[in-house]
């Protein structure tokens, strides 16, 4: 959220969702997205996109569920990953980006 002489700005969670899941999907390497499921207060949430976010103080904390392509370095497609969340979080949100985890799922032979 961000606040300026003529009111502020509130960002909703699901564009943040999408903004994550758009630049990983568009990050050389990447298959797709995995759903996951973590608990939430008592009870289990889906998350069907692949993408977990926290939002702190202004601060985002990312992970991501992702399938890499089988002839890639995973490594390098998850660091990779994180750059780009990074930057594309900063640049389009101007908020801050205290990490980005990214969990490889599989690796897709088939690719």
């Amino acid at each position: 959220m961000e606040e300026t002489t003529s009111g502020k700005t509130t960002i909703a969670p699901s564009v943040l969702n999408t903004i994550v899941r758009l630049t990983t999907l568009e990050t050389p390497g990447v298959s797709r997205m995995t759903p996951v499921f973590f608990p939430v207060a008592k009870s289990e949430h889906r998350d069907d996109e692949g993408v977990k976010i926290v939002v702190k103080d202004s601060t985002i904390y990312v992970d991501v569920y992702v399938v890499i392509n089988g002839e890639e370095n995973v490594r390098v497609v998850a660091e990779a990953i994180q750059k780009r969340v990074t930057r594309a979080i900063s640049e389009m949100v101007g908020m801050d980006v205290a990490y980005v985890n990214v969990h490889v799922t599989d690796v897709d032979l088939e690719a």
